[in-house]
């Protein structure tokens, strides 16, 4: 009993940037804010996607899965995050982490391949137009959505599973914000090399795939767009592409230099601010991205906001 009390922690310590106090309060104000537009954003793309018929579209469905990944991906570490800053006690319970490794963990990997789904999504819609509606119908549509968040539950729970069956022989101190995966197998009194293998080998599945294959649509996008003639048409689809674009840069980026690059003690405090990163601002500027460079979604908002002006008066 002694060797399990000793392996198994009631909780952890997460010291985040606890070596410097100074980083606490612009931290807490960077989080706060990031959190508040993160959850206010979403829930609008959410609510003028399903409200708006104009946005009753393949690309918005998608959008809308997108939306509710970030607002569950974040609120499973930001409030966490929050409290533990303004605390001395910088803990979580071993259920707390638990729950944060696989919600976390889940979430990340559906997004790798909701985000890969929509690229699809924009290939078929620029380079076969005319039969958009066919292959893109809603079963399909469905059968992709589904896909993706049972394969990033599945891959969840087995990341989670190997990792918590890790020895950790009394170590409680995660040098992390939150309880993640590779900060969860520094603390392990074993060697841990099958860990990161299996881990890195995951991450070519969940990573690298999903963006050679984006990557590969675009070219084929980039070819068709070239070849539109109308400038309006081209400017649409290059606007669309290119927020598509530039959410998968924020997200795959960040992600896969914390996953695919070799550890090394001397990039601790840099990993800690990437993973910050995908985790709390690429689900910020997701909502900002889709709004700000989208005619469409721009315009839903105005009916919208029209609309509650008629009602209240």
């Amino acid at each position: 009993m002694n060797k399990v009390n000793e392996s198994v922690p009631w909780e952890f310590i997460l010291l985040g940037f606890s070596d410097r106090p100074w980083l606490e309060l612009p931290l807490f104000v960077v989080f706060l804010v990031s959190y508040i537009l993160t959850i206010f954003g979403n829930v609008a793309i959410i609510l003028v996607a399903h409200l708006d018929p104009k946005l009753h579209t393949p690309m918005y469905f998608f959008l809308i899965n997108l939306s509710l990944l970030d607002l569950c991906y974040t609120t499973s570490t930001v409030p966490q995050m929050l409290v533990n800053i303004c605390s001395t006690r910088k803990v979580i319970s071993y259920g707390g982490c638990v729950a944060q490794l696989f919600i976390f963990l889940a979430l990340g990997s559906t997004e790798c391949l909701l985000l890969a789904v929509m690229s699809f999504d924009r290939f078929v819609a620029i380079c076969r137009p005319l039969h958009y509606s066919v292959i893109m119908h809603q079963r399909l549509c469905l059968q992709l959505a589904a896909a993706s968040w049972i394969s990033g539950f599945s891959n969840s729970v087995l990341q989670s599973t190997l990792t918590l069956q890790m020895p950790l022989c009394g170590h409680k101190e995660v040098d992390h914000f939150f309880c993640e995966v590779p900060a969860l197998l520094k603390l392990s009194c074993i060697d841990t090399t099958a860990n990161e293998a299996e881990l890195f080998f995951i991450s070519v599945l969940f990573l690298l795939i999903p963006v050679t294959l984006i990557l590969i649509s675009y070219a084929f996008i980039a070819q068709a767009v070239l070849r539109i003639q109308s400038t309006e048409g081209r400017r649409k689809a290059f606007g669309t592409c290119g927020s598509h674009l530039i959410v998968v840069s924020l997200f795959y980026g960040t992600a896969i230099y914390m996953y695919l690059q070799p550890p090394s003690p001397t990039s601790k405090d840099r990993g800690k601010m990437v993973s910050l990163f995908y985790g709390i601002i690429a689900p910020m500027m997701n909502p900002l991205i889709y709004t700000l460079r989208n005619k469409d979604v721009k315009g839903a908002f105005k009916r919208l906001v029209a609309r509650i002006f008629l009602i209240k008066k």
